[in-house]
This record gives structure tokens, C-alpha cells and sequence, in this order.
């Protein structure tokens, strides 16, 4: 693998530009078409749209892989590396792979989400017909943010030491999630809320889809604005965790931006899609944990005793066998229900 970047910027803005383009028409077209009128998403409908959106993605990494195919043995930096025809397909094929692990990795850790948004919409009782709204807006600032966390990873993942400073989060962190019991979310205790009800009048009444209502002169924010600011909230916690992660897979920036932005895209439907049934997967966090610590490992350790580069193969299926196995054993291993405490005499 090259030493320098094989997308920079000052060559690829328009594609950076156009992909942002596409996402934002992707997103007026399920809002504005779509979803117009506010109702509850079904099952089925959740379904269709993850189909979509993983099919988008998957069609995005195949023409990538095009792409880079075409461009690699045309590009006077690779040749002048010396780069054969055989290394360029091969390069194209890892950069591909990087794609698609990463996209894994951003999906499967955005699950975590799903359970915090079921807390969310529930302590604050948004109807389930103004929930697709919420997450809409919800995620269309989560990818602001990701955006913003990107491009800070891509600035700081120019010194060497910093390779080490998210590999070593990475470790912790999945070591947390393996052995920490997990704490109910409370969006009450949270500050970013409690200082918005300070500033901002409030009213407790829904009106219909709207984040703020003007009574009397005076503009209220209504209980969606609350859930839609406890959504980022959540979502910039999660991003501390997922950002190191993808740049633990690849150092590209556009495939991280790629993947990432691919993967939010889908978290919606997703949410409907499992809402339901996310009490069985009770395994899932160890599975999610456990491929946070190996990602660290790959940051701090197996890369470099592979040569500077651990197989994007070996990675895939690795991640894929953790969370495979994490989702089985869910399965096959029912959770345990805690018995009622028996009434007090």
C-alpha cells in the first residue's frame, strides 16, 4: 500500500461534491416523496428501505472498485512507485474491501443507536407516527457531525502517535462494553436538555410535526425538538467511538467519509426495522465490543507485524465471524427473564 494518499483532496473535491450532492437528493426524495404525509412506518416498509439502502451501497462499492481498476495504473504517482497492472488491480480490489469492512463496522455499531432511540422516543412518548421525522433530521445532523469528526480524524491521523491513541480508546472502550453492565439512559440527567429548558420556553403539547410552535408572540419548542436535540446528543457520543474506528480499517479519507455517510443513510430504516425485536439480541454488545478491541489491535499491533498492513480479507472475516456469532448465539440462547420481586406483605 502506497505511503500517500490514493484519493486526495485537491483531486477529488468535485467527487466529494457530487457524493454530497446525491446524498442530499436521496434524502429530499424520501422526505419530500415518501414520507410527506407523517404515519407509522411498518415492518414491511422498513424492510424495502433497507434493501434499498444496502443495495445503494453495495452498487456504490462495486462501481468504486470500477473505478479504481481504471484509475490506478493511469495514475503517475502509482507508476512512478511502480506499479504493475497486477498491483493495480490488487490495490483496487483492497481499496474496495476497505469500502465494505468499513461500511460493516459503521453499520453493525450503529445498532448501539437503535437501543438508545427507543429510550429516547419513549421517555419523551413520541407517537410512532412523528418518529420518522425526527430520526430524518436527527440523522441528517449526525452526518454534519460526522462529517466534522472525519475530517478532524484525517488531520490528526497525519501523526504516527495518534495511530496509537485511538487504537489504545479503541481497546478500552471495547473492553468497557465486554465488562461493564450497561447503565439506563436517563435523557432527563442530560445536560444539553437541561440547559435548552433553561433558555428556551417549552410546551408539553405535540403539534403535529413541528419542532416549535408561536403562542402568544412567543416561539415554544415543542417535546420534538427535545427528542431531535437528545438524538444528536447521543449521536456525538457514538461517533467518538465509530470514527476511530473506520480510520482503524482504512486511512482514506474519502472511503471513510463513503462508508460512513452509506452507513447513517440506512440507520432509519433499520430503526424500524428492528425496534421490535432488539431485546433478543442480547449477545450483540459482546460481539460489538469485541470488534472494537480487535480493530485496536490492528491499529497498535497487527498492521505492524504485518508488514504495515494487516489483510483487509482476513479483517472482513473476522469482523463478520464476531458479529455472526454475537447474533447466533442471541438466537440460540434466549435471554433470561428477571422474575417480578415477589409483593411486599
Amino acid at each position: 500500500m502506497p505511503d500517500f494518499p490514493l484519493f486526495p483532496w485537491a483531486d477529488y473535491w468535485w467527487f466529494y461534491a457530487l457524493f454530497t450532492l446525491l446524498v442530499i437528493g436521496l434524502l429530499a426524495l424520501d422526505l419530500g416523496v415518501f414520507h410527506r404525509k407523517a404515519h407509522a412506518v411498518t415492518t414491511k416498509e422498513a424492510f424495502g428501505w433497507v434493501c434499498v439502502w444496502v443495495t445503494l451501497a453495495m452498487v456504490f462499492c462495486l462501481g468504486f472498485w470500477q473505478y479504481a481498476e481504471w484509475k490506478f495504473p493511469q495514475d503517475p504517482r502509482l507508476l512512478a512507485a511502480g506499479l504493475t497492472p497486477e498491483m493495480g488491480e490488487a490495490l483496487a480490489r483492497q481499496t474496495a474491501l476497505e469500502f465494505l469492512t468499513g461500511y460493516v463496522v459503521e453499520a453493525s455499531l450503529s445498532v448501539d443507536n437503535i437501543f438508545v432511540f427507543l429510550v429516547i422516543f419513549a421517555f419523551f412518548g413520541i407517537p410512532p407516527e412523528y418518529q420518522h421525522r425526527v430520526l430524518f433530521f436527527g440523522i441528517l445532523g449526525a452526518m454534519i457531525f460526522r462529517v466534522l469528526f472525519i475530517s478532524l480524524g484525517a488531520l490528526l491521523m497525519q501523526f504516527h502517535w495518534v495511530i496509537y491513541l485511538f487504537g489504545g480508546f479503541l481497546i478500552l472502550t471495547g473492553i468497557k462494553i465486554l465488562f461493564t453492565p450497561e447503565k439506563p439512559l436517563d435523557p432527563d440527567k442530560n445536560p444539553v436538555l437541561r440547559l435548552l429548558r433553561r433558555y428556551l420556553p417549552l410546551t408539553s403539547e405535540f403539534h403535529g410535526q413541528k419542532f416549535f410552535v408561536v403562542k402568544n408572540g412567543v416561539r415554544y419548542g415543542t417535546p420534538l425538538l427535545l427528542t431531535l436535540v437528545a438524538i444528536e446528543v447521543s449521536d456525538i457520543v457514538f461517533a467518538v467511538d465509530s470514527v476511530p474506528a473506520i480510520f482503524g480499517i482504512t486511512r482514506e479519507p474519502l472511503i471513510v467519509f463513503t462508508s460512513n455517510i452509506f452507513a447513517i443513510l440506512g440507520l432509519r430504516s433499520l430503526f424500524f426495522l428492528l425496534a421490535g425485536i432488539m431485546d433478543k439480541f442480547h449477545f450483540l454488545k459482546f460481539g460489538l465490543g469485541l470488534v472494537l478491541v480487535f480493530v485496536g489491535l490492528k491499529m497498535v499491533w497487527l498492521d505492524h507485524a504485518s508488514g504495515g498492513k494487516f489483510p483487509i480479507t482476513w479483517s472482513l472475516g473476522i469482523i463478520g465471524l464476531l458479529l455472526g456469532a454475537s447474533i447466533t448465539l442471541s438466537l440460540l440462547i434466549p435471554a433470561k427473564k428477571e422474575l417480578p420481586e415477589p409483593p411486599a406483605h
